[in-house]
């Protein structure tokens, strides 16, 4: 069934041709893992996804397969419940797309999920990081100069589960990522038909 999108949305803005034709548009999808399970005696890093975030896990991947942003590479959380939420998503695409699974990402605040986004290669165009908050939040506020309509706001009231955020920039490398310097281009929150 097709994916409910709760929150704040907006299509991402198209490439400026005078700005790309010079230095490359480069696009960072940023997902939060879906709803997670709390097992008792299970330790967090192994705590699995709750029936609801099994649903809304493919859901994501549906919302960035029907907006055309399946990512180059993807980095994602060594943690039970973010290994989960990309392979649920993942499925949803026609690509195979690369992953790195990257222990830094599980507890990282935004420094360091800026660091691990600055090692992507140049060649990668889209780069997906699948992890946890609050570090996700706190990068997208980070590297957001400006959003499109009320994106902003959105992220700064609440980045669920399973929510999406798509940042635009222009540089010639990844290591050129700064803060302020990016466009919130999307942001969204995909559930699954019985999602709440």
């Amino acid at each position: 069934m097709n994916a409910r999108a709760e929150g704040t949305g907006a299509e991402p803005s198209p490439e400026s041709p005078a700005v790309a034709g010079v230095v490359p548009l480069r696009r960072l999808v940023v997902m939060r893992h879906a709803k997670s399970a709390w097992p008792e005696e299970t330790p967090d890093h192994e705590r699995p996804l709750a029936p609801r975030g099994l649903r809304d896990a493919p859901a994501a991947g549906r919302a960035l397969a029907r907006a055309g942003r399946i990512p180059d590479l993807a980095v994602c959380s060594t943690a039970e419940r973010a290994r989960r939420t990309w392979e649920l998503a993942s499925a949803e695409w026609q690509a195979a797309t690369p992953v790195r699974h990257e222990p830094r990402l599980y507890a990282a605040d935004a420094a360091d999920l800026l660091e691990v986004a600055r090692e992507t290669p140049p060649e990668v165009g889209t780069l997906l990081l699948v992890g946890h908050n609050p570090g996700l939040e706190e990068l997208i506020l980070t590297l957001a100069a400006e959003g499109v309509g009320d994106t902003l706001t959105g992220v700064r009231t609440k980045f669920p589960t399973s929510a999406i955020a798509i940042l635009d920039w222009h540089g010639i490398t990844w290591q050129t990522l700064s803060p302020h310097t990016a466009l919130l281009a999307a942001f969204t929150v995909p559930r699954g038909a019985d999602g709440a």
